[in-house]
């Protein structure tokens, strides 16, 4: 089963950058996805990436980029003019099916790894 290690999070204040990087334990053509979730609201689905197409939500549609990286079996989420809304514990994820839905908080059966924790202070 695939393992996936998300990091990079950090504090930054708004207007700042970050970027979060998604260790995959084996090579994998699934969707690999991006989630945040807040204590006390429901997941989000942040942005996701397959074959064939990249989707953002529209919460951060302009200033998140996500990519992939085959070769190394990453997922990189490039974060820009964050705001304290992306404030989140931020996992990456797969559906475990080769093409991406739109971006949605995870299912039952599909996988994630720890989170990393991006907060922006205002």
């Amino acid at each position: 089963q695939v393992h996936l290690v998300a990091s990079g999070g950090g504090s930054v204040q708004a207007g700042g950058s970050l970027t979060l990087s998604c260790a995959s334990s084996e090579y994998s053509r699934y969707c690999i996805y991006w989630f945040r979730q807040t204590p006390g609201k429901e997941r989000e689905g942040v942005a996701d990436i397959d074959r064939d197409s990249i989707t953002y939500a529209d919460t951060v549609k302009g200033r998140f980029t996500i990519s992939r990286d085959y070769a190394n079996n990453t997922v990189v989420l490039q974060m820009i003019s964050l705001k304290p809304e992306d404030t989140a514990m931020y996992y990456c994820a797969t559906t475990r099916s080769p093409l991406c839905p739109t971006p949605r908080p995870p299912r039952p059966r599909e996988i994630w790894g720890q989170g990393t924790q991006v907060t922006v202070s205002s």
